[in-house]
């Protein structure tokens, strides 16, 4: 994998300047503590450019990464399970929904993160359909392979394709550094 640099640029919670600045755009998205700043930190071997946390719902703007001063890495906040208030949760839906469906602005691509060993939740496939409905170039990422039996790891990835359909999935640990440089392949190829 190439050596990346990033850097953290800032975080957005409505129209910004720098999103339209025509520097392409790569969302990640999936729900609360699925992984999404994980993978980030891994994909550029940074441990503490995106914040993680235990907590469900630690990222509640839009932070935006500049990589190789090309492509920005938008890491928006989880749905689904959070310990915020019902109008927290509703904002920050509202903000996932606002940038993805009903901005000016557009990804190259949305990396999809739902949780290998969980499989699709209902929110994960309601979130999957409407990136189809908008047609979004979507990958999804089954982030931590490595929790799953290696003897079971073939059958839940069957299990997850036959439930999403005919999107690439590419298994993913950010602790055993599996998936890393394809990922970096297919995002920055």
């Amino acid at each position: 994998m190439k050596r990346l640099t990033a850097e953290f640029i800032k975080g957005v919670v409505g129209p910004d300047k720098v999103l339209e600045d025509g520097t392409p755009q790569i969302a990640f998205i999936g729900r609360s503590n699925v992984g999404k700043s994980s993978i980030i930190n891994s994909l550029t071997n940074q441990k503490a450019l995106a914040r993680t946390s235990s907590f469900p719902g630690r990222t509640q703007e839009i932070n935006v990464f500049l990589i190789n001063g090309r492509f920005y890495l938008l890491d928006l906040p989880g749905y689904g399970f959070s310990k915020h208030s019902l109008e927290k949760k509703r904002q920050l839906h509202g903000l996932i929904d606002w940038y993805l469906f009903q901005s000016p602005y557009r990804q190259k691509q949305v990396v999809f993160i739902i949780d290998a060993e969980v499989g699709p939740t209902d929110n994960d496939l309601e979130m999957l359909r409407a990136l189809e409905e908008t047609h979004k170039n979507i990958v999804i990422i089954a982030n931590k392979i490595d929790k799953i039996n290696k003897s079971k790891t073939k059958a839940q990835l069957k299990i997850i394709q036959d439930i999403v359909g005919n999107h690439k999935i590419m298994p993913y640990s950010s602790d055993k550094k599996i998936g890393m440089g394809e990922l970096a392949e297919e995002i920055f190829g």
